[in-house]
């Protein structure tokens, strides 16, 4: 029998977030559908550098067809508004200011949704009573209509708008924070670290927020999307943003009149909240299964 060493070549075991990229990577509509994402947010960055003209500037030449149209005009790719403004560059600066407002409202949303969801987790029953009931007085109403609720007690206009909007999303953090913490102290290891000494602040730190933060990375790519589509429909109703702001909600309002005559007005900046919207809930859908298939 030979005393020669064995020896074995050991497996490298990818981190977390590198099992992360390789579900979602073998997910095709999703990447595709971040490619499509980057793409939206980078014209949003370089809008000033993109974008041809300024968005409030206003051309003799009014409803102008997109340039593929048989009439349409070369300076103006994607035609011009009943205003004479290059819908390109409008387009283009909306997606800068609707992804910009929809962050706010995330952050806003999310701080306060997720510090909420922290105490009615850790805290006794009668605080998770109390905070719980107002969250479900919340999700009763539907949320674009409470939001238009909110706008029209405390006035229209862009920053009431944001206001509205982070407050319909808060109770979707609460439930998703507290539920997600609620799962974790359930299960044995955090027995165990309590039984072993541990603090809240520790035991929260180290081994609860890890484990719940694929759940908060999913419903902060779901709120995000949400966010767009209240702040363009508040804008839609004159509730939001208000003209000359390029924001694809008012820049559909100004021209849904004339969607029989200039049907380019309304399409485009439709179609550009839509493919957003998707591009969002794709790669939302893309995260969750990718971190579902790592548990």
């Amino acid at each position: 029998m030979s005393n020669q060493p064995q020896f074995y070549q050991q497996s490298q075991i990818p981190s977390t977030i590198n099992r992360w990229r390789r579900n979602f990577g073998q997910n095709k509509m999703a990447s595709a559908a971040l490619l499509l994402l980057v793409l939206i947010v980078l014209v949003a960055i370089f809008a000033p550098w993109i974008a041809p003209y300024d968005p409030a500037t206003q051309f003799s030449d009014l409803k102008v067809p997109p340039a593929w149209y048989d009439n349409g005009m070369s300076q103006y790719l994607l035609g011009t508004d009943d205003l004479g403004r290059d819908l390109f560059s409008r387009l283009v600066h909306g997606a800068r200011l609707s992804l910009k407002l929809a962050l706010i409202v995330v952050v806003l949303a999310s701080s306060i949704g997720m510090l909420l969801g922290c105490i009615t987790a850790l805290s006794g029953l009668l605080v998770d009573q109390l905070i719980m009931r107002l969250m479900d007085l919340i999700l009763a109403l539907p949320s674009l209509l409470l939001a238009i609720v909110i706008v029209a007690l405390i006035g229209p206009g862009l920053p009431n708008a944001i206001y509205a909007v982070a407050i319909v999303l808060i109770p979707h953090f609460v439930l998703v924070t507290r539920n997600a913490i609620k799962a974790e102290l359930s299960k044995e290891y955090v027995t165990a670290m309590i039984l072993d000494g541990a603090n809240k602040t520790r035991l929260f730190t180290r081994s609860i927020l890890p484990n719940i933060l694929p759940a908060l990375v999913v419903q902060l790519t779901l709120a995000f999307s949400t966010a767009i589509l209240e702040i363009a429909a508040l804008g839609f109703l004159g509730l939001g943003a208000q003209a000359p702001y390029p924001e694809w909600g008012t820049i559909l309002s100004e021209s849904h009149a004339y969607i029989t005559i200039a049907p380019w007005t309304v399409a485009l900046p439709g179609l550009a909240i839509f493919f957003t919207l998707l591009s969002i809930n794709l790669v939302g859908d893309g995260l969750r299964d990718a971190m579902d298939l790592d548990e």
